[in-house]
């Protein structure tokens, strides 16, 4: 336990790494590797696509015989997400490329036939030009016409566009900056004009208020009604007569309408009273009707308390008018 984290480990003197037994693997053995999908492709089998990118588990050998600069060739094998049949593609350490070898093909495959084209035309180019001095000449000669046509076709192109789209930029500038300040200076007028109008509506209101207020000052005011010494003077101009009903009305109510009103009424007791026989009453003044007082005579039981209740009334009259 104590040996598991140092860094060097003991060798006796009598170590001889030769007596080490070798294991002896095969050369085309396969390991079993995690990788992605190096190019789009689509199975021969059930016509599933693959897209670049996806990861599989694969076998990895190396090719027996396949040898490029001394760098050994890769092939891996794959089973397709759909059927399971088994795909197979290698390295191609030539074109630093992958190359399908069996069960897929590849797609998009237009580019990179494009560019083996034109290494191809290319290499058959130098080959010819390698055993064939006047190809030299001509190739050259070729080339630079080629070059002159493509200079003139843009010098052209490059006059076109100037007489078709000439822009002076310090007119542009100049103008601008004119109506900046032509607009700057209009929305300063305009704040001025609507100023002076405040302030000369501001004038004439004040104008319209001083008028008013002159004019309140000049009108006569309105009379004022009498005022009176005595607050309850005006009871004495109305008719007595008409006093006492609207006193009576105002207490209990007109006769005609409510006589239920009358037993609500009670005669007061005096002494007097209490002095004097049941069967007698002591003189009271009777009320007063048409104006005209009457005789006073002696009451009786049977004498309504209603008619009791209005001489007593009208003997507080009599006595507040003596």
């Amino acid at each position: 336990m104590s040996e598991r984290k140092v860094l060097n480990k003991y060798y006796p003197p009598d170590f001889d790494p030769s007596k080490i037994p070798k294991l002896k693997l095969p050369k085309d053995r396969q390991y079993v590797v995690r990788l992605m999908a190096p190019f789009n492709m689509r199975c021969k089998t059930c016509g599933e696509y693959i897209y670049k990118g996806k990861k599989f588990n694969a076998r990895k050998e190396t090719v027996q015989n396949e040898v490029y600069l001394g760098l050994p060739i890769f092939r891996f094998y794959i089973k397709c997400t759909r059927c399971l049949a088994e795909i197979t593609f290698k390295t191609d350490p030539e074109n630093t490329d992958y190359t399908m070898e069996h069960g897929a093909t590849r797609n998009f495959q237009a580019e990179k036939l494009l560019e083996e084209e034109e290494k191809r035309v290319q290499k058959e180019r130098e080959d010819e030009e390698l055993n064939n001095p006047m190809k030299v000449l001509e190739n050259r000669t070729k080339d630079s016409k080629l070059e002159m046509e493509v200079l003139e076709n843009l010098q052209e192109l490059k006059d076109l566009n100037q007489r078709q789209a000439h822009v002076d930029f310090e007119a542009m500038l100049r103008q601008h900056r004119l109506s900046e300040e032509e607009r700057q200076k209009q929305e300063q007028e305009e704040d001025e004009r609507e100023t002076a109008a405040l302030v000369e509506e501001a004038k004439k209101r004040r104008l319209l208020e001083d008028s008013d207020s002159e004019e309140d000052d000049a009108a006569p005011a309105p009379p004022q009604p009498a005022l009176r010494s005595n607050p309850t003077a005006i009871l004495d101009e109305a008719p007595k007569a008409k006093r006492k009903v609207e006193s009576w009305e105002r207490s209990v109510g007109t006769l005609g309408s409510r006589p239920q009103l009358s037993g609500l009424v009670v005669v007061k007791k005096t002494d007097l009273d209490r002095s004097t026989p049941q069967g007698q009453r002591a003189p009271a003044l009777d009320t007063v009707k048409n104006g005209k007082p009457a005789d006073p005579v002696p009451r009786t039981s049977g004498v309504s308390s209603l008619s009791q209740l209005g001489a007593y009334s009208d003997s507080e009259d009599s006595s507040g008018s003596n």
